[in-house]
């Protein structure tokens, strides 16, 4: 299928091929009718992408010293690798989706196949959306009408926040897309709207909507005209949709304004605010959040729990339906706004002059298809007839770009597949690396007997559940940590590990490291118990990120510190029979990002480790103590390896490596020549069980035997 990205290291917008998406659990797959442009949004990232790099970072300041912090811990090459892969991830443009429902996910009820349906997919012949950001089209709302759905929701949601009533009048500026729309749904409201704009021709659409419309530009003083109007009353509420970078025009909201008046932001404005200004007035100012109540929430979006209407009226769902019943109503007119209708294949009449567009609306027009698009596509020629080791990958994430497929490459490794569940990161990744064939259907994966080793970077939810099924197809699993988030699923993998010739690997990197090699070197042999004391300087996430969901990440002990209980293992020789965690917060049991875990060894070895997200990002991230025979080792963020007490070793440093690359070129090693595993399975379990054992610790506050 075809959808439109956006490149922005080089600034191109391309129309990519990509495998169509399979639905998933909750979602909706939508063969798409029409697609709306929002120019103003798409604009900017479009200009963002084609801007130089000094550009791009005064654009982004705040982005800029983090990449100086990352230097300062990190080094220049790998905060250099960091900046480029992130740039070379493509942005898929668009948000305003209308099509047919051509499959419906698991748990998904209101849709059927043939529903036409509005929605914020992307511009892509194809897309999976989730059910809560998915609403049907009445009957007599046409297609291209419809596109106009989520758009107008942004202007609707501002209206919800600024709260009129019959006969206010009401300020809008800037009377592009969504502020012709907003003012509108104002006057739907029974209010009087005076609308500013520069451009002339807005304003005369604007005045055929019964709209008091003015442009400044002629010489109209903007506050005393609404002054005028209001009987020196002032505005009742100001809502700005404009996109422009100046401070006045929130110092001109905030002046035609009465006393104790309301301003909302839409657009993007400077935002440079006067004290005085609102302060003698009594002013409310808030800035809105996309289509309402529900956006940006995993519970709303992602997994369908939807806010009951008695306590949260309006959903961005609802108010999609909303804006799809003032369209039937006739009392929202959108198809006035439409500028100009383009085929897809022809997009770059749009995207080419976005920046001297006088369009208001522009609207995408997708070919009628009755046929589904393949679910994989051939990038490369690679013949793998004769060849050993194999690889197919699943999950094209983060991961996967930056430090994956770089190590893959150099190693010169045979990549067939990848697979990722939309299709356009793994197909971009595909074309960087010489993938084979880009896939949205990972079980082709599994069913090619030429793929010996299927390498799992999914979100942690899915490890165990592919990890059962790539030994049932008779393949070594290489997965990323964790290998299971509980008991009940590492029991079904080690089931079925059990009734198999072949391997599991999981990335625990660190053991690999140059430097951890150094210091296993340096300790010796003789299984001596030593003291560990690791301290990961995590980093402080968003309780709301997925890696916190105790069902989806299985918070950062389980999905993180785990590489540090497998590093203590592996430098100590022997295994955990004990655990005991203390965590910091007032409920250390979810709260478990500050917490310290005790570990005791078969082998007498004690290691403590500290797994912090409270610290300075300009600190060491990862460092490593040990202390044995009266000598200590310190590691300081796998750059650095200091000795003290031991003959002939007093430092060592290089650019970071934490080990990554000698993991996969053993790893390939082992697929191609066979022999053991590169890290003992036991020693994998031991260290799983290790960190469930912590997180049970806690909610029982005791030591946990393993």
């Amino acid at each position: 299928m075809k959808q439109i990205i956006q490149d922005l290291k080089n600034g191109n917008t391309i129309l990519e091929e990509v495998p169509v998406p399979i639905v998933k659990t909750g979602e909706v797959l939508i063969r798409t009718t029409r697609t709306l442009v929002s120019l103003g949004t798409e604009r900017m990232l479009v200009e963002f992408g084609k801007a130089n790099f000094i550009q791009k970072a005064r654009q982004q300041p705040d982005k800029v010293k983090q990449v100086l912090d990352k230097v300062k811990t990190d080094g220049l090459k790998p905060t250099i690798d960091s900046v480029f892969n992130k740039l070379g991830q493509p942005l898929p443009l668009g948000y305003c989706n209308v099509g047919k429902v051509v499959a419906v996910g698991k748990g998904v009820e209101e849709f059927k196949i043939g529903d036409r349906v509005a929605s914020n997919g992307p511009h892509a012949e194809y897309v999976s959306i989730p059910k809560n950001l998915v609403a049907k089209i009445p009957e007599n709302v046409s297609d291209e009408e419809a596109a106009f759905t989520v758009i107008g929701s942004i202007g609707l949601q501002g209206i919800r926040l600024i709260k009129p009533t019959l006969g206010e009048t009401i300020v809008v500026v800037g009377l592009g897309l969504i502020g012709l729309i907003t003012a509108q749904l104002l006057k739907m409201n029974g209010c009087r709207v005076i609308g500013f704009d520069f451009d002339q021709s807005k304003v005369e659409l604007a005045s055929e909507f019964g709209i008091i419309a003015v442009n400044p530009g002629s010489g109209t003083d903007q506050v005393k005209f609404v002054e005028s109007v209001t009987n020196g009353i002032g505005a009742d509420g100001v809502i700005i949709t404009a996109s422009n970078k100046s401070n006045d025009i929130i110092s001109q909201s905030a002046k035609m304004s009465r006393k104790r008046g309301r301003i909302v932001l839409v657009g993007v404005v400077g935002l440079d605010i006067s004290r005085a200004d609102f302060y003698e007035k009594e002013l409310t100012f808030q800035v809105y959040c996309s289509y309402g109540p529900g956006r940006y929430d995993d519970d709303y979006e992602q997994k369908g729990n939807d806010y009951p209407l008695p306590f949260v009226r309006w959903t961005e769902k609802r108010n999609f339906e909303a804006i799809l019943n003032a369209i039937e109503q006739k009392t929202v007119d959108v198809s006035k706004l439409i500028t100009e209708r383009i085929p897809l294949k022809e997009y770059n009449k749009i995207y080419d002059n976005m920046s001297g567009s006088r369009s208001i609306a522009s609207i995408l027009v997708y070919d009628e298809k009755d046929d589904v698009p393949a679910r994989t596509i051939r990038i490369g020629s690679n013949n793998f007839a004769s060849s050993r080791g194999i690889l197919g990958i699943i999950g094209a994430g983060n991961f996967t770009s930056s430090t994956m497929l770089p190590a893959l490459k150099k190693l010169n490794a045979d990549v067939k597949y990848i697979a990722s569940s939309g299709g356009l990161s793994g197909t971009t990744l595909s074309k960087k690396y010489g993938i084979a064939n880009s896939t949205t259907d990972y079980k082709l994966i599994l069913e090619d007997p030429q793929v010996d080793l299927v390498m799992i970077t999914t979100r942690h939810n899915s490890h165990a559940s592919l990890s059962k099924e790539i030994l049932e197809s008779d393949k070594h699993v290489f997965v990323e940590k964790p290998l299971a988030l509980n008991k009940e699923e590492y029991e079904t993998v080690l089931k079925e590990y059990n009734t198999r010739n072949k391997t599991i690997t999981v990335g625990f990197n660190r053991r690999f490291a140059p430097l951890a090699q150094k210091m296993k070197k340096l300790l010796g042999s003789s299984n001596t118990p030593i003291n560990i004391i690791a301290t990961m300087n995590a980093g402080f996430i968003p309780k709301d990120v997925w890696v916190h969901d105790m069902q989806v990440g299985g918070g950062r002990i389980i999905g993180e510190a785990c590489h540090f209980i497998d590093l203590c293992t592996y430098l100590s020789g022997s295994k955990v029979i004990a655990v005991c965690m203390n965590a910091m917060g007032a409920n250390p049991e979810e709260d478990t990002d500050n917490a310290s875990i005790l570990l005791k060894y078969e082998n007498g070895t004690n290691a403590v480790i500290n797994y912090f997200s409270n610290g300075s990002k300009a600190y060491s991230k990862e460092r490593v103590e040990v202390y044995s025979e009266e000598r200590t080792l310190i590691m300081d963020n796998w750059r650095k390896l200091k000795g003290y007490g031991f003959k002939g070793f007093t430092r060592e440093s290089s650019s970071q490596d934490k080990g990554h690359y000698a993991q996969f070129e053993k790893l390939i090693s082992q697929i191609k020549s066979g022999g053991k595993a590169i890290i003992p399975f036991d020693e994998i379990a031991n260290t799983t069980l290790a960190s469930f054992a912590a997180v049970e610790s806690v909610k029982n506050g005791s030591w946990i035997s393993i």
